[in-house]
């Protein structure tokens, strides 16, 4: 298809084409998408997923497809225009606005998607926060596997960090399969995973004020290998972090990777207790 539209992947757009059939199936299946929902696809290049997604029994009501890249659009368009329930946008991933697509629905929309390994934890971190606000059901997108390794990591971890505990809190994650490099076009160097994120009805751990929840966390893993009342002297003052490690019931000799989100909760609400300690 590349070759009839005188195209070729472009290495600066993070371009690889997913060409395995099967894997493609499995990522369609793997939305749940129904006869009434809107599937909103990040990224649809070559529309291989695309048709994918129109080929499920039955059909969503509806596939938005989006693509920034012109040439992809053209594509897309030659290929796939014609076919019903698709609805093609020029639009960049990064800046989509999924509540409106979701309002337009009239429920919650679906994510899939292949997604880009520099905006990746970007567009994942804003995928959760529109399923906070109620619009995206969930979303089911590909990304490097070290990245999905990162997102699902328990507390102990060496990979687990501050964008685990971010999704965590608010998204239930879990690899669904992983993707070889030969299933791509070009295949890249490193093996894909497929990942699910589910909005939780609730953050995981409740807390008083997420912006404090959110500041300790950046925080404390902004210099990991430093011990916790060290990591949060720095921000909240030595006496302040002290009474509040002691307050949450955390050693202020432990590391960020090895604080649960409960435990964070913790720690942030006895720094948010007192507003003079922000």
């Amino acid at each position: 298809m590349l070759a009839r539209y005188g195209l070729a992947a472009k290495k600066a757009w993070g371009q690889n084409f997913l060409r395995d059939r099967a894997v493609l199936s499995r990522i369609a299946a793997a939305t749940g998408a129904g006869p009434e929902d809107v599937v909103v696809e990040i990224g649809a290049g070559l529309g291989a997923l695309t048709a994918a997604l129109l080929r499920l029994e039955p059909p969503p009501a509806r596939v938005l497809a989006i693509e920034r890249d012109p040439d992809m659009l053209a594509v897309l368009t030659g290929e796939l225009g014609s076919w019903p329930r698709l609805e093609v946008l020029r639009a960049d991933a990064a800046h989509f606005d999924f509540a409106a697509a979701a309002r337009a629905a009239g429920r919650p929309v679906i994510v899939v998607g292949n997604l880009p390994y520099q905006i990746a934890s970007a567009l994942i971190l804003a995928l959760v926060e529109a399923g906070r606000g109620g619009a995206v059901a969930r979303a089911i997108v590909m990304v490097q596997r070290e990245m999905a390794q990162r997102i699902v990591a328990p507390p102990g971890s060496r990979v687990y960090g501050r964008l685990t505990v971010a999704i965590t809190q608010h998204a239930e994650a879990r690899i669904l399969f992983n993707v070889r490099p030969g299933s791509f076009h070009p295949a890249p160097a490193v093996t894909s995973s497929v990942l699910s994120l589910v909005p939780r009805a609730a953050p995981l751990a409740a807390v008083r004020d997420t912006a404090v929840f959110e500041e300790v966390v950046k925080q404390a893993f902004a210099t990991r290998r430093k011990m916790l009342r060290r990591a949060l002297a720095a921000r909240f003052g030595e006496a302040e972090a002290g009474a509040a490690l002691a307050t949450a019931g955390v050693a202020g000799t432990r590391r960020a990777e090895e604080l649960s989100v409960a435990d964070f909760a913790r720690l942030s609400d006895a720094l948010a207790d007192d507003p003079a300690k922000r």
